[in-house]
C-alpha cells in the first residue's frame, strides 16, 4: 500500500526532519533523503527529540543527512 504523496507522485520524504536552530541546519532521518527541506516532510520535530539526538554526536559520525 502506497502513500497518497506516492500515488499522486509528489515529491516528498517518509522521513522524520530534525531541526537544530540552535546550530543552524536541519537532518533527515531517512538515509536516502534527497532533499532534506521542511517542504518535503510531513513530521517535523525540534532538537531534542525524544530518545536522543544524533546532533549531541560529531557530524562527521551522525547517521542523519544534513541539509545543505
Amino acid at each position: 500500500m502506497e502513500c497518497a504523496s506516492c500515488e499522486a507522485r509528489i515529491d516528498h520524504c517518509h522521513g522524520t526532519l530534525v531541526v537544530h536552530p540552535e546550530r543552524g541546519f536541519a537532518e533527515c532521518t531517512d538515509t536516502a533523503c534527497a532533499d532534506p527541506d521542511r517542504v518535503r516532510h510531513a513530521l517535523i520535530v525540534d532538537c531534542p527529540a525524544p530518545g536522543g539526538c544524533a546532533c549531541t554526536a560529531a557530524p562527521e559520525k551522525s547517521l542523519l543527512r544534513r541539509a545543505s
